[in-house]
């Protein structure tokens, strides 16, 4: 079994795409937060925040402003920062940070049936901890990624109903991540 289904004790996760969306997701419900925003100046206290109110948190390492998407930003993240994982579309950051002992979760955008069959490719090469397909209003594209592939999936994207999160889970998804607070 993959360590992350252990994580996930709410199937919504909080994807923080701003600021003042922070303090939204701490009084939430979920335990997971993926972090979209910051930069080398906040990332910490952030961090830091989301752990001491219980939750886990994933780095989106090419949304923080200031710490490169190279080996060396996840090494700098994996040594300073300390969050739970990171969150990267790039097969080499996922490799990076499961070298450094962080979770990896791998974002794939699933646009036609060529992008299905090179982010199985790169699930294969990277092997994160689970993968994130965008959008996540695809129960029949999720359904068919959890056929190809054992890892836990992610849903994210364009979700703007509890249905939408329902209809999700329902084609396999472990968790579905949103950035509207009203469905946390």
């Amino acid at each position: 079994m993959y360590p992350i289904v252990d994580l996930v004790e709410h199937q919504t996760i909080a994807a923080i795409q701003n600021e003042s969306d922070l303090e939204l997701a701490l009084n939430s419900q979920v335990n997971i937060i993926f972090l979209m925003v910051g930069s080398i100046m906040n990332v910490k206290p952030m961090v830091d925040r989301i752990k001491d109110a219980g939750k886990h948190v994933f780095l989106h390492m090419e949304f923080i402003e200031g710490i490169a998407a190279d080996r060396s930003g996840v090494a700098y993240v994996a040594q300073h920062i300390k969050p739970t994982g990171i969150i990267s579309t790039r097969i080499h950051l996922i490799r990076f940070a499961k070298e450094m002992k962080l979770m990896a979760i791998l974002r794939t955008f699933l646009i036609d049936h060529n992008a299905v069959t090179k982010g199985i490719k790169a699930v294969e090469q990277c092997q994160p901890d689970a993968v994130e397909v965008m959008p996540g209003l695809l129960p029949k594209i999720i359904r068919r990624m959890t056929d190809l592939t054992p890892l836990p999936i992610i849903a994210g994207g364009l979700i703007g109903t509890h249905q939408e999160i329902m209809d999700a889970l329902e084609a396999g998804a472990l968790a579905v991540s949103c950035g509207r607070s009203d469905l946390w």
